[in-house]
């Protein structure tokens, strides 16, 4: 597959909450940068991470734009999130169901046909607005 499929296809599993093949497109020593928080390593942090944002979140990535370098090593995404907030995340808004919109992004570095770095981007800012209306 080529960076942009790889990336596509990581997107679809993410958008059918197919977490089997969203975790497979993952290299095994995957770096995750958090939007506005922390880096973190390995595919078995990431499988946690996603179980606790699923348990507070349901997303569907729309108006989606991938792109990449000429090698297939490095590629983004910009997309938008139309999102419900399900359950209250520690330190955030309480949940009451809001639904938000919001503009975002993802850097990736690819290795051996996997995600080898993701770094997520949005406004947390904005999002904190949306749910607190």
């Amino acid at each position: 597959m080529t960076a942009t499929q790889i990336i596509r296809a990581y997107y679809d599993a993410f958008n059918a909450q197919d977490m089997e093949t969203f975790i497979s497109l993952l290299h095994d020593e995957v770096v995750h940068d958090i939007n506005q928080g922390e880096r973190h390593q390995g595919k078995e942090h990431f499988r946690s991470f996603m179980a606790h944002m699923n348990r507070s979140y349901k997303e569907n990535l729309t108006e989606m734009v991938i792109m990449a370098n000429a090698e297939g090593t490095r590629g983004a995404a910009e997309f938008i999130v139309n999102g419900e907030y399900l359950a209250t995340d520690e330190g955030l808004p309480e949940a009451k169901g809001q639904k938000y919109v919001l503009p975002a992004g993802a850097f990736f570095e690819l290795r051996d046909g996997k995600v080898a770095r993701i770094s997520n981007y949005y406004n947390l800012n904005d999002w904190i607005a949306q749910v607190n209306k």
